[in-house]
């Protein structure tokens, strides 16, 4: 109670609504925040499944009245799932910590091919986002007066708003809360098909008679090309489908130990339930001859169709099943805030994005990933109307490229270590023939697509490209920049070699805590904090006696990855506080370190600072600051500026800090 009586009233709204922070030094954590197979196919799995709702219907309408050609769409569906799902079962065993697209394209590839892969997908899980959203808040606006319409684009932001604040509380959070509506798609769902199949095998051979004479009439009346291109669009209108396959991968680093078992599991619920409700919907669809229905969804006619003679008993249950679709389609955002901010984390780190992107809240969450896809969706669905119509049409070019970009590392990779590899043509293959089935697929769509509107999401993924090169390339020449400090790491004599060795005692000096102390703030051994040490001596020489360093190693998505990363960070932070110590004590003074490791340095600097100040009375804080040759807000928003934030934080305190200056 002490505890919270303490907290400001904004401090006490975000643990009720996001949750108190959680330890690194909690051995559970990573088993807190994992998912097992099941979970992950609640989590990850919804995307797939969700688009029946509206997968099927688009793909059923966009044949233009030639239906019994959606056979050969539902039999391509099918097989497309299968060949993926096997291609990408091949990624997640080469890649067991973590195989989206991003990762493959850049290992196997190149960096540049694994940026565009990455672009690719970032705004197509924005897209995955907000059609699901769209099409939820479609479903279930279908039940209400047609008056409360005008509502429909606020309640998709809403709805848009509690999927952040869930997220931000973490994957698992967000995941648990969702599983009895997930439950409830999926066996209303396998009941209705199962009942359609069986109620309706005899009219098994007049489906197969109609679909050879539609067959014959089709290209009768467009010919063989233009039956295809039918077939084609048909299919792309509900290519969609398969952003949940790549999800997989790309979300091994929140599975349950063992990953790599955990994910093949995973992947192979979603291909038999994505295969089943799909396949299985196209053909009810021809059983009970289902039409356009104005304020209807397709799935709605059909389970009304299916039920006509059940009573009370049918209105209930299309009530209920329709309810599960829509729930499931908010589920389905999931796959989104889940993978879109690990995505925008991994291209960070690789200084493709702003580093803030990698940073983790103190509930082990990518909190600034999760809050600007949420922001990117609710753009999206305002500029867009919550068009499911033409979120569709924009929808699945992306994922096409990844998954193109994908399978061609593949490929590479296994002709690069054939020699090494028993079963290579078996591996060769798998990827060879999902690398011409999507790029077959991902062309097509281009085509199709791209006067109806795809070009958007083309323009919208190239611009996201050009962006991301300029942060690149602002990076490196910032590095560039900060090579000549390098030189003092050497100047001052301490090598790799020296990271194992003892700490030296302090030098047999009178020691009084009450003489000046010069407390600066570090981040690695590095010229950045030799050359801010060697400005306190140089500006305030014989000033100070004392000196402490304090490094807090940030826990971020590059080493958020088990207790054996955190161990790691926590050894190099230590040996990074021991050199400065180590370093100082040779020249003659009382110096001592503080290593600590935390998702947020100005909190954790907080809550040792009072033992400080208890210890040592006299003290100065010190931090060093890039100065750019020219400032912009370009400069301040790619570069961290903590401790301007730790400096207005002490000033209100009393304590006094100084930054120091280091021009590049």
């Amino acid at each position: 109670m002490e505890e919270n009586d303490k907290l400001s009233w904004f401090e006490r709204l975000k643990r009720l609504l996001i949750g108190k922070a959680r330890s690194p030094y909690d051995m559970e954590v990573f088993n807190k925040i994992s998912l097992i197979a099941f979970f992950a196919w609640v989590g990850l799995g919804a995307d797939g499944l969700s688009s029946s709702a509206y997968g099927p219907q688009e793909t059923f309408l966009a044949l233009n009245g030639h239906l019994y050609l959606s056979i050969f769409v539902a039999l391509g569906s099918a097989l497309t799932i299968f060949i993926i799902s096997a291609s990408y079962s091949q990624i997640i065993e080469l890649f067991p910590t973590g195989g989206g697209g991003y990762l493959v394209a850049s290992k196997l590839l190149s960096p540049n091919v694994g940026m565009v892969s990455g672009c690719a997908l970032l705004i197509d899980y924005v897209l995955t986002i907000t059609v699901s959203i769209a099409s939820g808040a479609d479903a279930i606006f279908s039940f209400l007066p047609v008056q409360w319409q005008v509502f429909k684009l606020e309640f998709a932001a809403a709805g848009l708003i509690v999927l952040i604040i869930l997220n931000l509380r973490g994957v698992k959070e967000s995941v648990t809360v969702l599983i009895p509506v997930f439950m409830l798609f999926v066996l209303t769902h396998m009941f209705a098909i199962f009942y359609s199949l069986f109620a309706n095998m005899v009219h098994f051979p007049e489906i197969v008679r109609a679909t050879q004479n539609d067959i014959v009439q089709s290209r009768s009346e467009i010919g063989l090309l233009g039956m295809i291109l039918i077939i084609l669009r048909a299919y792309s209108m509900g290519a969609g489908t398969y952003t949940g396959i790549e999800a997989v991968s790309n979300g091994l680093p929140i599975l349950r130990e063992p990953r790599v078992k955990t994910a093949k599991r995973t992947m192979r619920y979603m291909a038999i339930s994505l295969t089943f409700v799909v396949v299985g919907l196209i053909i009810s669809y021809l059983f009970y001859q289902v039409g356009h229905v104005e304020g209807k969804t397709l799935n709605a006619v059909l389970f009304e169709n299916m039920t006509a003679g059940w009573g009370k008993t049918g209105h209930a249950f299309v009530f209920l099943i329709l309810f599960s679709e829509a729930a499931l389609l908010f589920i389905a955002a999931q796959a989104g805030f889940i993978d879109g901010p690990r995505i925008l984390a991994n291209m960070a780190l690789d200084r493709w994005l702003p580093t803030r992107f990698a940073m983790l809240s103190d509930r082990f969450v990518n909190k600034n990933g999760v809050v600007i896809m949420g922001i990117s969706a609710i753009i999206m669905m305002i500029v867009t109307g919550g068009s499911v119509t033409f979120l569709v049409v924009l929808y699945s070019i992306n994922v096409f490229i990844t998954f193109t970009l994908s399978q061609l590392g593949m490929v590479t990779h296994w002709w690069r270590v054939r020699a090494r590899i028993s079963d290579w043509r078996k591996k060769i293959t798998i990827n060879g023939v999902g690398l011409i089935l999507t790029s077959f697929i991902l062309i097509s769509m281009i085509v199709i697509k791209f006067h109806e509107g795809g070009w958007i999401t083309l323009l919208i993924t190239g611009t996201l490209m050009v962006f991301a090169i300029f942060i690149r390339r602002h990076y490196y020449n910032t590095a560039k920049l900060l090579k000549r400090l390098n030189s003092l790491v050497q100047a001052v004599g301490v090598t790799s070699a020296d990271a194992g060795q003892e700490e030296l005692p302090n030098p047999q000096v009178e020691f009084n805590p009450n003489d000046k102390t010069a407390v600066l703030l570090v981040n690695g051994f590095n010229g950045l904090g030799l050359h801010t040490l060697f400005g306190i001596m140089r500006l305030f020489s014989g000033v100070f006696k004392n000196f402490i360093f304090i490094e807090i190693g940030v826990i971020d998505s590059g080493n958020f990855k088990g207790v054996e990363e955190l161990d790691k960070l926590d050894i190099q932070v230590r040996s990074d506080v021991d050199h400065y110590v180590n370093y100082m004590r040779k020249e003659g003074y009382h110096a001592d370190g503080i290593s600590l490791i935390g998702t947020d340095v100005i909190v954790e600097i907080e809550k040792i600072t009072p033992k400080i100040l208890e210890k040592f009375p006299n003290v100065v804080f010190f931090g060093g600051q890039l100065v750019f040759p020219e400032d912009s807000f370009i400069t301040r928003w790619l570069h961290n500026y903590t401790v301007f934030a730790m400096q207005r934080k002490f000033y209100s305190q009393g304590v006094p800090f100084v930054l120091l200056p280091i021009r590049v």
